[in-house]
């Protein structure tokens, strides 16, 4: 009964700490959620204001995980704020790890196959274009979006 009681135990430690460890994000690493939202054989993309080191660049549309917030929670609320969509996320796309200036970044990237609402543009983009994966490689991409690009155009 004791060996049952401690294996009950151990396996309720470690779910609480999955579940502790899907919300943690230490001071120097940084989760970002990304969607490939595709249509009609194409995929959307947006350029971004120039205001930061990643613009005025192309990128898949996403952002900050915040604290005690899910990815696919993440991907829902930036979606809402900067394209003004409701979005059914879906299948989990793929992951890039990266440095930039001394931070360890990790963009997670989800499929969006369905989304509710017209395409309206919030002030992080100045404009967005729905191409077809092979065409990707003719805008200046952000370079961690760069792998998720690589897996689309060898789909």
């Amino acid at each position: 009964m004791l060996k049952r009681t401690t294996t009950i135990g151990l396996v309720i430690s470690a779910f609480i700490l999955f579940i502790f460890m899907q919300n943690y994000q230490p001071k120097n690493k940084l989760s970002i959620a990304v969607a490939i939202i595709e249509k009609n054989g194409k995929v959307l993309i947006a350029k971004r204001v120039g205001k930061d080191d990643f613009g005025p660049k192309w990128s898949f549309v996403g952002g900050r995980v915040e604290r005690d917030e899910a990815l696919h929670e993440c991907l829902e609320r930036e979606l809402k704020e900067e394209l003004n969509i409701k979005a059914e996320i879906g299948d989990y796309f793929g992951t890039n790890s990266f440095y930039h200036n001394g931070v360890q970044y990790e963009l997670h990237a989800f499929n969006v196959n369905h989304f509710t609402g017209h395409i309206k543009l919030n002030d992080e983009h100045t404009e967005f274009a729905w191409v077809t994966p092979k065409a990707l490689s003719d805008y200046d991409m952000i370079d961690s979006n760069l792998p998720f690009v690589k897996q689309l155009q060898e789909k």
